[in-house]
């Protein structure tokens, strides 16, 4: 409608055009969508979905009866620095570890959620399976038995380069050592990163 109106004026043969930055866009719906983004802001903006920010200083304090373990982030090769603070066995908060000759001060984004590996509540701690639609927790010893089969199948029907094994972003460094030595093992050469798919 407002690319209409444009081409109107312009046809009328006045020297002046009205110019717009958006033509899809007329005021009225640009006066809707503000509206629109002012109250979704304003509702954000309330108590209940915004809490306070921490000081500096409680942001930096250490939780009581922790210690600092200065520990290597595992998720590549570079093996940058990270200072984890530990309480009662369990890893509470991490810094990067600036005095690192490797990292010298930072960390890239994997890096950073390095702890979220650890607490994340969606984290998986036992094995799952799909069962009528439903995920089931099975045990370790079920899940091996079953995977172990079907690999086992696979190989016998089809050989061993019909099994092929990604690698992750999220994957240490040892992890992807002992996902190359299996397909190795396996006899299978087809072992790929998922950067690449």
């Amino acid at each position: 409608m407002a690319q209409r109106k444009i081409r109107n004026s312009s046809s009328v043969g006045t020297k002046t055009s009205r110019v717009t930055l958006n033509p899809k866009v007329a005021r009225r719906s640009f006066l809707k969508l503000s509206a629109a983004t002012a109250a979704l802001t304003g509702a954000a903006m309330t108590t209940r979905m915004t809490a306070k920010a921490a000081t500096p200083a409680a942001a930096k304090a250490a939780y009581p009866d922790s210690k600092m373990v200065r520990s290597v982030c595992t998720h590549c090769a570079v093996g940058c620095g990270i200072n984890a603070e530990v309480r009662n066995g369990v890893w509470v908060r991490q810094e990067v570890a600036q005095d690192h000759p490797v990292s010298r001060g930072g960390y890239c984004c994997k890096g950073a959620s390095a702890i979220d590996m650890v607490t994340s509540e969606k984290r998986l701690k036992n094995p799952m399976k799909r069962v009528n639609g439903k995920w089931q927790k099975i045990s370790w010893d079920q899940a091996m038995s079953e995977v172990a089969a079907k690999l086992t199948a696979i190989r016998e029907n089809d050989g061993p380069d019909a099994l092929h094994l990604n690698g992750s972003a999220k994957v240490s460094t040892e992890m992807a050592y002992l996902q190359r030595k299996f397909a190795a093992f396996w006899g299978s050469n087809n072992v790929d990163h998922q950067a690449r798919i």
